[in-house]
């Protein structure tokens, strides 16, 4: 089947998470396969370190452990491509300064002769 909005095919895909069976569709099965994978290992994760085997409390503390990483790695990606722009706009201003004292050297060489 195909999407028309983005002209791709979509795909039945089958996954397992936690002992459940999912019938899914998506433009990469083994994208999705990974995700249930990752989904289907935080479940099992959660659920050695409690005591809890209701299948739902686990998914929502597996969906928290997941949101917390997500939320981390969005704040080291926020740190570090904010430092890059400093960095850019640091490197600007002395490459800037630097063309500045080059042109004076050079006009004194050129007045000096």
């Amino acid at each position: 089947m195909s999407d028309p909005q983005t002209n791709t095919t979509v795909q039945a895909v089958t996954v397992d998470i936690y002992d459940q069976t999912y019938h899914l569709r998506g433009q990469d099965p083994e994208y999705i396969r990974r995700l249930a994978d990752m989904v289907d290992a935080k479940m099992r994760m959660v659920a050695s370190q409690g005591k809890t085997v209701d299948s739902l409390r686990v998914a929502v503390l597996a969906a928290l452990n997941i949101a917390d990483e997500l939320s981390s790695l969005r704040e080291s990606y926020d740190e570090l491509t904010g430092r890059n722009r400093e960095s850019g706009s640091s490197l600007r201003t002395r490459a800037h300064s630097l063309a500045g004292l080059l042109d004076e050297v050079l006009s004194e060489e050129r007045r000096i002769g």
